[in-house]
């Protein structure tokens, strides 16, 4: 079947995230080459993404703790009002493993997410202070869930970060212990550094499924995936099931490398679901990956098996 979106479908945007509102928008965010500022798109359809003008909802501070490395913005409409979360650093220097994330939220009380009325909410306090990024929101039986990324030395010295999952009390507050759901186990997961981190979800057939990124960012990265049932106790870490392969990776035949850092939107039917991801489309990178801007934003299809479980396939050639 032919790929039905061109590809890349947005250059130089890494950690996309698209939503499709109520309001028949779509919105899409994500990280800029520069690190320095969130972008919102907003189309009525879901290709017109593409040719959006952006909007600058926040800029990164001139100095302090949310100065440097803009991270992962994502865009979540909660209990009446938008809410961007996404991680930001004091500077771009590494102490031990990692750089020095903290997680924040932005606060939108407007109907129109593309105004000047964002708000800075403060740091997501998750119980200890390291190395956190990636967060995403779950809304599950009239319950808001905080999922993210996060180091503990104390659990793995060289793991750089891990999946945990809270229930939060309000947008930008947590309401229980973190929940550890899932760490670097796997050979795959551990290819040149030990990682978790990009926590998406993807609710269907009774199941929410949870897919995450691993390894290196070069063409090591790859798609991860837990899975447990809708009406589980997902602060249960028994709930969950691990794949103990990936579920979408590099495609040398294609030549696309190190997919990763997705996220979850439909097509304009509303009913087909489309995998929103991260790659590049060659392999020789010039020092730090982080730094090389050409991770573009590309999006495909997804197909089901006949268990109900996702079909992700693999990352489709440029067209």
């Amino acid at each position: 079947m032919k790929q039905p979106y061109p590809n890349p479908f947005i250059k130089q945007r890494a950690d996309p995230f698209i939503c499709h509102h109520q309001d028949g928008f779509y919105y899409f965010t994500a990280s800029v080459p520069e690190y320095d500022r969130i972008e919102i798109r907003r189309a009525k359809t879901l290709a017109n993404l593409r040719n959006a003008t952006p909007f600058i909802a926040w800029k990164k501070h001139a100095q302090g703790k949310m100065s440097a490395l803009v991270w992962a913005p994502e865009l979540h409409f909660l209990k009446g009002k938008w809410y961007i979360y996404f991680a930001a650093a004091p500077s771009n220097k590494i102490t031990g493993n990692t750089f020095n994330h903290r997680m924040y939220v932005l606060e939108n009380g407007s109907s129109d997410p593309c105004t000047s009325s964002w708000i800075e909410k403060g740091q997501l306090q998750t119980g200890w202070e390291s190395f956190a990024l990636d967060a995403t929101v779950l809304t599950q039986q009239g319950k808001l869930y905080y999922i993210w990324a996060q180091e503990d030395e104390q659990l793995n010295p060289q793991s750089h970060s891990n999946i945990y999952i809270a229930e939060m009390k309000t947008p930008w507050q947590l309401n229980t212990p973190a929940t550890l759901l899932s760490q670097p186990e796997f050979s795959w997961e551990t290819k040149t550094f030990h990682v978790n981190e990009g926590p998406a979800v993807l609710k269907k057939n009774g199941k929410i499924f949870l897919t995450y990124s691993a390894s290196a960012t070069d063409e090591n990265y790859c798609i991860g995936m837990l899975s447990a049932d809708a009406d589980a106790d997902l602060l249960d870490p028994q709930s969950w099931k691990k794949s103990s392969v990936p579920v979408f990776q590099t495609s040398y035949e294609h030549h696309i490398y190190g997919p990763g850092h997705n996220s979850f939107t439909t097509a304009d039917d509303g009913r087909t679901d489309i995998l929103v991801y991260h790659a590049r489309n060659y392999t020789k990178i010039k020092g730090d990956p982080l730094y090389d801007p050409n991770r573009h934003t590309r999006i495909q299809t997804i197909h089901w098996h006949a268990d109900g479980t996702p079909d992700f396939g693999i990352p489709s050639p440029e067209i």
